[in-house]
C-alpha cells in the first residue's frame, strides 16, 4: 500500500497570534494556527502516510509577518515525523515578504520535501510543475518501473491577462508538459521489460477547481458541496488533456474549503480534501478536514507484487475521535474489468 495525505488550505500565518476563522463561541478563545498544527500531527500519527501532499494557501501571505518562517512552521509537522512531502501553491502563499518564485525556492529548499520548482529545461508558466514516480516492491520485476505517477502543477493565483477576470489556471505550455510526461512515462511501462498492458494509474494535484468541477449534482458525488465552485472564468482544457492522456484516475485539490466531494466524471475522480486549516475560513461545528488516499497493489496467487488494483479514498474529521467518513473506491483495475462492490471494498480496510 501507498498512502497520500492531502493537506487543503492551512491558511498558517504568525502561529499563536493568529486566530481562528468560522469556529463555534466556545473554541474562540485560545484557538490559533497551533489548532491547525495539532490536527496535521494527530492524522499523521493516525494514518502514517508515505506521503504527505500540500495542496497550496499552504500560508495565508497577507496575515503573515514572515512568509518563509510561516511555511517552516506550517510544513513543520511532517518534517518532524520524517515524513516525505511534495507541495504546490495557491493563490494566498505568494501575498506576503516572498513573491510566487520566492515561495516556490524556498519550498524546494527545504528538508525532506520532494517538491521542485520546475521541470529542466523547459519553458513553463508558473512555479512548482514537476511529476513524481513511484516504485514498485523492492526485489519484484516492477521495482524499477513507475507503477504510480503523480503530477502536480501551479493553478496560478489571479489571472495574468487583464481583460479576464478572477481567478488564474493551468496554462497551455504546462499542458504541453504534462501531455509530453505522461506519453513518455506511459511508452516506458509498456514498452521497457517487464512490458505492461494498461499505463500506470496516475493521480494529479493543485489548488484551483477546473469549471468541470460545477458539472455534478448531489446524487452524483460522495461529500458535500457548500459553496459555489470558484474555478476560472475560462476553460483552458486541462480536463480534457488529462483525459485524452488516459493515465489520471483521480485530480485533488482544495481552494473552496467548505466543499469535500468527489465525483466521476468521464473516467477521473475530480475531488476536493476540505480545508485543514484553523486560520482558513470554513463553516462553524462542520469540522476540518483531510483526505487521504491509499493506492493497493494488485498481488498473484504465487505472492509477487505487482501494479497497482485500486485506489480509495476517505476523509479525517478533527472531531474528538478522528472519525474517518465517505470511504470509497475511487478506481480499480478490478478482475476482468469488473467494479469493486462496496462490500469488497469494506474486507479490504
Amino acid at each position: 500500500t501507498f498512502k497520500v495525505l492531502q493537506v487543503a488550505d492551512m491558511h498558517y500565518a504568525d502561529g499563536r497570534s493568529t486566530g481562528c476563522e468560522d469556529v463555534l463561541p466556545e473554541q474562540v478563545a485560545g484557538c490559533s494556527d497551533l489548532n491547525t498544527t495539532a490536527f496535521l500531527y494527530r492524522v499523521i500519527r493516525a494514518e502514517d502516510p508515505d506521503l504527505v501532499v500540500f495542496t497550496g494557501d499552504n500560508i495565508f501571505g497577507a496575515d503573515s509577518t514572515d512568509a518563509a518562517k510561516s511555511m517552516d512552521a506550517a510544513i513543520a509537522p511532517a518534517i518532524t515525523m520524517n515524513l516525505r512531502w511534495a507541495a504546490v501553491l495557491g493563490n494566498h502563499d505568494q501575498e506576503g515578504t516572498l513573491s510566487r518564485e520566492g515561495v516556490m525556492r524556498h519550498l524546494v529548499g527545504m528538508k525532506n520535501t520532494l517538491s521542485r520548482f520546475n521541470p529542466e529545461g523547459v519553458e513553463i508558466d508558473g512555479f512548482g510543475n514537476y511529476n513524481l514516480e513511484v516504485g514498485g516492491v523492492e526485489g519484484t520485476l516492477l521495482a524499477n518501473k513507475s507503477v504510480l505517477n503523480l503530477y502536480f502543477l501551479d493553478s496560478g493565483d489571479r489571472s495574468t491577462v487583464w481583460w479576464i477576470p478572477g481567478y488564474g489556471w493551468i496554462k497551455a505550455s504546462q499542458q504541453a508538459w504534462f501531455k509530453q510526461t505522461s506519453l513518455s512515462l506511459q511508452k516506458n511501462y509498456r514498452n521497457e521489460e517487464p512490458r505492461q498492458k494498461e499505463p500506470a494509474p496516475a493521480l494529479a494535484y493543485f489548488h484551483i477547481p477546473l469549471p468541470e468541477f460545477s458539472s455534478f449534482t448531489a446524487s452524483d458525488f460522495t461529500g458535500v458541496k457548500q459553496e459555489s465552485i470558484s474555478s476560472p472564468s475560462i476553460n483552458s482544457g486541462f480536463f480534457t488533456t488529462m483525459v485524452e492522456a488516459g493515465d489520471v484516475k483521480a485530480a485533488f485539490i482544495g481552494h473552496d474549503h467548505i466543499n469535500d466531494f468527489c465525483g466521476k466524471l468521464t473516467g477521473i475522480q475530480l475531488c476536493y480534501a476540505g480545508g485543514l486549516g484553523y486560520h482558513a475560513y470554513g463553516k462553524a461545528g462542520w469540522s476540518r478536514r483531510a483526505r487521504v488516499v491509499s493506492v493497493q497493489l494488485e498481488k498473484t496467487v504465487s505472492g509477487e507484487w505487482q501494479g497497482v488494483k485500486s485506489i480509495k479514498t476517505w476523509k479525517r474529521l478533527d472531531d474528538q475521535h478522528l472519525t474517518t467518513i465517505d470511504s470509497e473506491v475511487l478506481w480499480n483495475r478490478g478482475s476482468n474489468g469488473r467494479i469493486m462492490t462496496e462490500a469488497e471494498f469494506r474486507l479490504g480496510d
